[in-house]
């Protein structure tokens, strides 16, 4: 969850760490802090806080120093303290780390360390591996040996039970960074004459593009000259796989628009074409996959795929769900990443996996990929991050292409898994009984759709005066069927996560056993009710709210008939073919709330208490 950033070089070392923080805040905005090692001594300042408020206290300070590390925190263990913001350091003054993610048996070790005369100042469990480091430093020999500080590191880190990616400075060798990841994403970016090591593409970017990724298990040791990687079980040196990274600075930043969130919203148009490109047919009937590493006859086995999500991915997975029993009439079961692994659900011999995640690090997906391999079985991940964790551990996969996504609240990379959803249902569906016909005319909906988003994306001013208008409600429902009640959750979710207003998604028709009682002029519902078969039944669902002196916003089709008095507001949607209406109904509720949280003055990007990727568990 936290950001981490280390960098040795020839530059001034504050500047990129504050920098490089500011581009992860989004991993975690408790508290942040920076320590660099100045004269021989470390020198650490930190702030609880947005890192605006570390860098006011930090560059007036004008260190010199060109080795440095610094970290913003997402709390796990012990407040939101000065004394517990990273980076932490020995209580013999050598060393400073900072870390993410969670160190499971840091009690026993505190208290061995205890014993041994170490002190500690906070409440955290990476207080207790600084110390660790410390004291197995201070049993190796102290022959000048510069593997020194890399072998104290390591024999710290093989009493380790967790996770983490860490990044440690020692006085005693400067110019020199030791960092090493299980569990937690680690990046290290090679520049001209300087090194970068990050939790994240995002902190070193506008440093250089080339980018070697550690895999769990793995030690990098960086000097002034270069770097060392070997593995930290058995001590053995591993050639480094060099990749480039392929998008700029500039796709991330924030340009005219007020949010990250906004832009990325208004970016949907771009990131679903950038998503299906290269991947229809020559004859315009089918999708196509490159990566999936398994043959149409491998597929045409397959008797049930299994979906392992968390969060917005999971509910892409539920209409991904719809889509592909719908049109390639295989069973499909979505399942929560997070327990998945602990379940112990059976799985028939020729089930598939599918895991989705839009950062390729989310640490409950990643173990659901890896129990599902431990059992034998083929994993295909769907993942927007190139080079993630999930992408190098999944048997193949498809990348979402949606570029990079730095609002907390994921936008345009759960569209992007929509449609990945979508096109996947019609290649399965294309191997079994779907017609060319119906192939052809279900891939000129899917090119049509970023055309239909910008439609949908029109009506921004229209929905932003119905945010003004609720914004000042605390609780709201929302109800869709069928492939539109994923759409509920999801709208439900995104309300929660950037307004702090209670919101609730659920199938309309099970509004009668339970939810309706929440109904009240105090409590607006947001329902879905796009023309079809189910059309007539939706209307009496919202015949019910009205009888209860609900206020409903209706979320339909272009050319829909409601009665007088239904709809308090209506949001008209353009008719488009049932695959691919999830996503155009996506735009509304992700504007809706975008806007109720302007509206109510929220830090839209960086809402309290979450973070982008959740990399501990």
């Amino acid at each position: 969850m936290c950001g981490i950033i280390g960098y040795v070089g020839k530059q001034r070392a504050v500047n990129i760490l504050l920098e490089g923080l500011k581009r992860v805040e989004y991993r975690g905005y408790d508290s942040s802090g920076i320590a660099v090692l100045e004269k021989g001594q470390l020198a650490v300042v930190k702030k609880t806080g947005r890192v605006e408020a570390l860098a006011k206290i930090a560059a007036p300070r004008k260190f010199r120093a060109t080795t440095g590390i610094g970290h913003t925190r997402w709390a796990t263990h012990g407040g939101v303290t000065d004394a517990n913001a990273h980076p932490h350091l020995s209580s013999d003054g050598k060393f400073a780390l900072i870390h993410n993610g969670v160190i499971e048996n840091y009690v026993g070790m505190k208290r061995f360390l205890i014993e041994k005369g170490f002190t500690f100042q906070s409440e955290t469990d990476t207080e207790a591996l600084v110390n660790l480091i410390a004291y197995h430093f201070q049993k190796e020999p102290a022959n000048g040996d510069r593997s020194r500080f890399l072998e104290s590191v390591r024999k710290a880190l093989l009493h380790v039970e967790g996770t983490y990616g860490i990044a440690v400075l020692c006085t005693d060798f400067p110019s020199e960074i030791v960092a090493a990841r299980k569990g937690s994403p680690l990046i290290l970016g090679v520049g001209d004459g300087e090194h970068i090591v990050a939790s994240d593409v995002s902190a070193l970017i506008s440093r250089t593009q080339n980018v070697v990724y550690l895999n769990d298990g793995e030690v990098v040791h960086i000097t002034e000259k270069g770097f060392s990687l070997s593995t930290i079980q058995d001590q053995e040196e591993v050639a480094p796989k060099f990749d480039r990274v392929s998008w700029k600075i500039e796709d991330a930043e924030l340009g005219a628009f007020a949010h990250f969130m906004e832009k990325e919203i208004f970016e949907q148009p771009v990131a679903l074409e950038n998503t299906m490109r290269g991947r229809f047919s020559d004859d315009g009937s089918t999708a196509k996959f490159g990566g999936l590493n398994l043959t149409a006859g491998d597929l045409r086995q397959i008797d049930r795929l299994v979906f392992c999500a968390c969060g917005t991915a999971w509910h892409s997975c539920l209409v991904a769900e719809q889509l592909i029993e719908r049109y390639a009439r295989i069973p499909v079961e979505v399942e929560y990443a997070s327990e998945f692994r602990y379940r112990n659900a059976p799985l028939d011999k020729n089930t598939l996996v599918f895991v989705v995640t839009q950062s390729g690090e989310t640490l409950d997906t990643l173990e659901a990929l890896r129990e599902a391999k431990r059992k034998g079985y083929k994993v295909m991940a769907v993942v927007n991050v190139v080079g993630s964790t999930i992408a190098r551990e999944a048997d193949g996969g498809i990348y979402q292409h949606a570029g990079p996504e730095v609002g907390v609240a994921s936008t345009k990379a759960f569209t992007s898994q929509l449609i990945v959803g979508a096109m996947l249902a019609l290649y399965l569906g294309r191997l079994r009984d779907m017609s060319y016909t119906d192939g052809v005319e279900y891939v000129k909906a899917l090119k049509h759709i970023p055309e239909l988003i910008k439609q949908a994306l029109a009506q921004a001013p229209h929905i932003k005066a119905i945010a003004k208008r609720y914004a000042h409600h605390r609780d709201f429902l929302f109800l869709g069927r069928q492939s539109m009640f994923p759409i509920a959750l999801e709208g439900a979710l995104k309300l929660k996560e950037i307004s702090y207003i209670h919101a609730e998604g659920y199938p309309a028709a099970e509004m009668k056993h339970g939810p309706i009682a929440l109904i009240s002029p105090e409590c607006p519902t947001v329902f879905f009710a796009p023309a079809g078969e189910m059309y007539p039944k939706l209307l009496s669902s919202i015949q019910e709210i009205k009888a209860r002196n609900g206020k409903v916003i209706v979320i339909t089709t272009t050319g829909s008939e409601i009665p007088d008095g239904l709809a308090d507001e209506r949001i008209d949607l353009p008719a488009c073919h049932d695959a691919v209406l999830p996503l155009v109904a996506t735009i509304p509720v992700q504007l809706l709330s975008y806007y109720i949280a302007a509206e109510l003055g929220r830090d839209v990007d960086k809402p309290r208490n979450l973070a982008k990727s959740v990399t501990v568990e």
